[in-house]
């Protein structure tokens, strides 16, 4: 190739994106999507929330202007979302900023962005494994990654004492990137516990916690999913939270997402203000209004608010009872039913991950991990005894 794009190398297909393609192909009637992390009803589909519906139907209805609403977005968004997110008092805070984003990975760019221009080449402690757009986000940005060990595939849980001793190689202002809640891929949560050790090891060693947030709700329900990361935050001086409302909203393809930095003080938190209005205005300038509107629309109103809890409540009932299901179906996948949220990881080479696509029409990510909503009921049996001889085989 000649020209100006010469330069540029082929980047390999998304594997997700492969796999959504291959299965859509897939003509078998039972095949089993478990692959792709949306949320699925029984049957099948990814359901708009009624009360989105009913916010939706109001702004079309009273909405008076589609003008800009600045790099910040829908600032009564932002501070309704916080009293979800971190609670009254925090949200409240003078040392808190925030700001709406196009999803949660839009938050995430501009959180990383925002620490890599206070401190270049700074370090960002992951997890392993973690979400698979994690580590290439945080490069992008001129951090330093690092990973930690996290996941013990032995006991399907977090190995806690590993990563300290991992993380005890941290520098005073490295970062520390933390799920809030519900795991991508893992399924394991934090225990209260743990958060309170990690807020004491992190709050001693001058490290700064950048929490990703994107299933709050999905796990132990709204206020329990938040309950670690708060104690983190009442102890540390400066955190980042990344917030996406995909999952506990439903409105994956809208992008809602919001960005909040607590600062040392009031005056600083001024400074950081400005810093991420900046970073927005060069990045995307205004994040887009309807799905941040319809959110607004529902938090403002009571009768709604409880109408999308209920129907919160409700998807993370079957999650749960999905997740009981396959933990009996076999004696390997015993440790799912002590997980939260929609994914767990299988312990399965990556064969073994194709064979099962091949022979039984099964499609999960290649590192095994699975979405539990994509299953049902009457669908657990089947995936069991399909994973048995790969199970018995040790992979």
């Amino acid at each position: 190739m000649s020209g100006l794009f010469a330069g540029l190398a082929p980047e390999a297909p998304d594997a997700l994106l492969a796999l959504i393609g291959l299965h859509a192909a897939d003509p078998r009637p039972d095949k089993i999507d478990v692959g792709v992390g949306v949320y699925r009803d029984p049957a099948g589909r990814t359901p708009v929330f009624a009360a989105v519906k009913e916010a939706e139907r109001r702004l079309v209805a009273q909405q008076a202007s589609k003008s800009y609403l600045g790099p910040e977005g829908d600032a009564h968004f932002t501070d309704a979302l916080a009293t979800i997110a971190l609670g009254a008092g925090l949200a409240a805070s003078p040392r808190l900023v925030g700001l709406q984003t196009p999803g949660g990975t839009g938050a995430l760019r501009l959180g990383a962005e925002l620490l890599a221009r206070a401190v270049p080449g700074r370090t960002i402690w992951v997890g392993a494994p973690t979400w698979a757009n994690h580590e290439p986000l945080l490069a992008g940005t001129g951090l330093a990654v690092r990973r930690h060990r996290f996941f013990d595939p032995a006991t399907s849980d977090i190995d806690f004492p590993a990563m300290m001793e991992d993380l005890d190689a941290a520098q005073p202002g490295d970062i520390a990137l933390l799920h809030g809640c519900c795991h991508n891929p893992t399924g394991v949560s934090f225990s209260d516990a743990q958060w309170l050790a990690l807020a004491d090891f992190i709050a001693a060693r001058g490290l700064l916690p950048f929490v990703d947030l994107a299933y709050q709700g999905l796990g132990a329900g709204l206020e329990a999913d938040a309950a670690g990361f708060r104690i983190l935050f009442d102890r540390v001086p400066e955190a980042v939270l990344a917030y996406s409302c995909d999952k506990n909203f439903g409105l994956y393809r809208d992008r809602v997402g919001a960005l909040w930095t607590l600062a040392p003080s009031s005056g600083s938190a001024d400074i950081v203000r400005s810093n991420l209005y900046a970073l927005a205005r060069i990045n995307w300038s205004m994040p887009p209004d309807h799905g941040a509107a319809v959110v607004r629309t529902i938090l403002d109103d009571a009768a709604l608010r409880e109408d999308w809890q209920a129907e919160l409540a409700a998807m993370c009932g079957r999650i749960a009872t999905l997740r009981q299901g396959l933990a009996a179906s076999h004696p390997r996948l015993a440790p799912i039913g002590r997980q939260q949220g929609m994914f767990a990881l299988l312990p399965l080479a990556p064969a073994s991950v194709a064979a099962l696509r091949d022979e039984h029409a099964i499609y999960m990510v290649g590192n095994g991990r699975i979405n539990i909503a994509g299953l049902g009921e009457e669908t657990i049996e089947r995936f069991a005894a399909a994973l048995d001889p790969f199970l018995a085989a040790g992979g």
